[in-house]
């Protein structure tokens, strides 16, 4: 059976440190925002199907249906909480083998090793295969469709959160996973890619501005280098990291 993978964006606008951080503006000027670029990157990805938003339910939330619109992709309109089954739901759409899951936060993915990793995922039949130890809103998931309706039958509340591969991660003995680490250089701790807080916000701005020439698939060590000699902007951004890897994966 052919494999068919699609990307799904769990969306939402709520949030109690920065309202809306999915519309964003990285780029002001050209109306450029956190979800246009995390978009653009995963449709110039070979092995993605197609993408699909997971819309919360509510009407803060209805803006991204026009989202959708703008960008040419589909969406479905789902469970505020129960973000698992939104996931679940984006695939079921397109009739999708597997899930590949990166937050609507997060603009600077790392794109380079997606499109090995996912043949790695389909060669070795993996049930979840986890890209990790990187800097935290640049990893990804890869998790096949039939895992995750696994984890929402026998999960509990919890598991049917934003956390949407807790249960994976807690049943490790019931599914083929496969955890691959980032290189080294890639494991920053003192770093951090994902808009949650608005000092977030400020640092992706800068980054994407300096960098935009790349779009949409902006070199991750490019970002290392420019914040390295930029140590204002690590600053800004170091409070929030600890917390951040201590909770990244639960």
């Amino acid at each position: 059976m052919k494999r068919k993978l699609v990307a799904a964006l769990a969306c939402r606008n709520q949030g109690s440190r920065l309202y809306g951080k999915p519309l964003q503006n990285l780029d002001i000027e050209k109306g450029i925002r956190v979800i246009d670029l995390i978009i653009d990157g995963l449709n110039s990805l070979s092995c993605i199907d197609k993408v699909v938003l997971g819309i919360s339910e509510g009407k803060d939330n209805e803006v991204f249906k026009s989202v959708a619109k703008q960008k040419g992709i589909e969406y479905i309109v789902g469970d505020q909480i129960d973000v698992l089954n939104r996931l679940i739901r984006c695939g079921e759409k397109f009739d999708a083998t597997d899930i590949f899951r990166v937050t609507s936060e997060s603009p600077f993915l790392y794109h380079k090793a997606v499109d090995s990793l996912w043949e790695q995922h389909c060669s070795q039949n993996n049930d979840a295969t986890f890209y990790e130890d990187i800097i935290d809103g640049c990893g990804f998931e890869f998790i096949q469709l039939e895992a995750l309706k696994h984890s929402h039958l026998r999960g509990k509340k919890k598991h049917r959160s934003e956390l949407c591969t807790l249960y994976i991660r807690e049943n490790i003995s019931d599914f083929k996973v496969q955890k691959v680490k980032a290189p080294d250089h890639l494991n920053r701790k003192d770093l951090r890619l994902t808009v949650d807080n608005p000092e977030d916000l400020v640092v992706c701005r800068k980054v994407f501005n300096q960098l935009k020439d790349q779009s949409p698939q902006i070199i991750l060590e490019d970002i290392i280098t420019y914040l390295d000699q930029n140590p204002d902007l690590k600053d800004l951004i170091y409070p929030f990291t600890i917390e951040g890897y201590n909770t990244m994966y639960i």
